[in-house]
């Protein structure tokens, strides 16, 4: 018999916030300001990941709504709250997304950016950037770094730029940070596994 043991780093050890939801913007999200308030949004691939991304944004004490694009793809965003504006401060310079220095992805924050973009590549893992913004690779590669999951940057150039993680330690500390996959068997076959 399999025992699975919760990590002490895991997503579900850590109380939810609405921190959490930057790792929206580590992947090709948006923040935009409204009115008096802010939102978070970010397309996806698949329905599960924004059925996923709703119930964190559930978690942290907002209100999400799942929609379609004009292309037909997931769009989940939060509704416009005036928590977010801190998180769009930090997170633009003008109209363009950049990286706060001081940022470093916690488990929900992985957690967050897994569900928004993580594929697995063979026997690695891959987590999405936005190809909108060069500009973020660089430092949300080293922000990976920091919090011990050292990656590769790969496809700069082309439309899906992304941090490959390779390695059984790198792994099994995104494993670790991440948490189980959500009930879906389409989220099963896409988690990150060693």
């Amino acid at each position: 018999m399999s025992v699975s043991q919760l990590s002490f780093f895991s997503a579900e050890s850590v109380p939810p916030a609405v921190a959490d939801l930057t790792g929206l913007l580590a992947a090709p999200g948006q923040v935009v300001v409204v009115g008096e308030g802010a939102r978070l949004s970010v397309v996806v691939d698949r329905p599960w990941r924004a059925v996923a991304l709703a119930e964190m944004i559930v978690e942290a004490g907002l209100e999400p709504e799942i929609a379609r694009t004009d292309e037909n793809t997931p769009l989940v965003r939060t509704a416009v709250h005036p928590q977010l504006l801190g998180i769009a401060a930090q997170w633009t310079r003008g109209a363009v997304k950049t990286v706060p220095p001081q940022w470093l992805p916690g488990p929900r924050e992985l957690r967050a950016w897994t569900l928004a973009a993580g594929t697995p590549e063979s026997d690695r893992y891959l987590l999405g950037l936005d190809p909108h913004a060069p500009d973020t690779h660089s430092p949300l590669a080293s922000a990976l770094m920091r919090v011990g999951i050292a990656p590769t940057l790969i496809g700069t150039r082309g439309a899906h730029p992304a941090l490959r993680i390779s390695g059984r330690r790198r792994l099994s500390r995104l494993v670790e940070n991440v948490g189980e996959p959500p009930g879906d068997v389409e989220a099963f076959s896409s988690w990150p596994r060693i």
